[in-house]
């Protein structure tokens, strides 16, 4: 966390606000992260039908926005002033440029965050697990079916595909020499909950449905489309996959073995750097759905007067808004 401090220190502007003054505004673009030396702010998202939800209070040495320093997005809360405020705010175009230099403690503060991110997206997602929503719906068993050979030149839709954002030829060509490319019929599986999580697939056609099982039923976490990583999380922290992967329509597939994934995620290459910076989107985009889920459950839960369920989903709620170094 010191290095984290340091580091954005060091290319930090300082900021003050007043008393009842708004820092960010929920679903404004996201322009970098603030640190706060002294003071106190609330953080507040909106809830479907009206009224806001209090989910964090923050005070000095605390961080928020950090997910803008790596991807540039929407803000996940609005955050208000409580007092006189006293701080830092870093540019995310600063931080990116720190990272471009190869900067070597960017490039670790970097690998952090996006544990952190990683961390508070299966802790949410566990939470998910035990609480059914009105979308919940009878499991699917999928079908095993064998991989056929691509029937396209897949080559060629590569650099068009949002995954690849940022890449030039030779590192889209290093990060996917060698890997198979396939295609599976709808229904097919792809991946179970709780099974060794030995490689992520992208979407190059087609399209991919990700579930969460809840015994007899399951839930829709999302569709992935072309240009969408699925399964990298589980190879990356070295898990069993959270969740169930089947074709949603015919698909063209391309594996990404969990080892050369890990390989190039944790060098400092520019393949590497290029990597990390989509797989920051994909989590990012995850964290959204996921955040949307939360609030719609909270919504449920105080509709039905079910306050334990209600502050057991605000906890994590305010766990993603929140900065956490455990």
């Amino acid at each position: 966390m010191h290095l984290f401090h340091d580091k954005l220190l060091s290319i930090a502007r300082e900021v003050g606000f007043r008393s009842g003054e708004r820092l960010l505004r929920q679903g404004e673009a996201a322009r970098g992260a603030f640190l706060i030396g002294s003071g106190e702010v609330e953080a507040r998202v909106a809830l479907p039908g009206g009224g806001t939800l209090s989910v964090a209070r923050l005070g000095a040495g605390d961080v928020f926005g950090e997910m803008a320093l790596m991807e540039r997005g929407v803000c996940m809360a609005s955050v208000v002033a409580k007092s006189r405020v006293a701080g830092w705010f870093v540019e995310r175009d600063d931080f990116r440029a720190t990272v471009a230099g190869r900067d070597s403690a960017a490039l670790e503060i970097q690998k952090w965050l996006t544990g952190v991110l990683s961390r508070k997206l299966r802790a949410a997602n566990a939470l998910l697990r035990e609480h059914r929503a009105a979308e919940a719906r009878p499991a699917v068993a999928a079908q095993e079916h064998a991989r056929s050979p691509a029937s396209f030149d897949y080559r060629a839709f590569l650099p068009l595909l949002a995954f690849f954002e940022g890449f030039d030829a030779h590192e889209i060509g290093d990060l996917t020499e060698g890997c198979p490319v396939f295609e599976l019929p709808r229904g097919a599986a792809l991946f179970r909950a709780e099974a060794p999580a030995e490689s992520a697939f992208l979407v190059i056609r087609g399209a991919l449905e990700v579930v969460l099982p809840q015994g007899t039923v399951e839930r829709r976490v999302t569709i992935a489309g072309p240009g969408e990583l699925v399964g990298y999380l589980a190879a990356i922290e070295r898990r069993p996959h959270w969740a169930s992967a089947r074709v949603r329509e015919s698909a063209c597939l391309m594996e990404l073995g969990a080892a050369k994934l890990l390989f190039h995620y944790e060098g400092a290459s520019g393949t590497s750097i290029s990597l990390q910076r989509a797989i920051h989107r994909n989590l990012l985009q995850a964290l959204a759905r996921t955040n949307t889920q939360l609030i719609r459950l909270i919504s449920h839960a105080r509709l039905n007067a079910a306050r334990g369920e209600a502050e057991d989903l605000e906890k994590a709620l305010h766990g993603q808004i929140v900065l956490s170094d455990n």
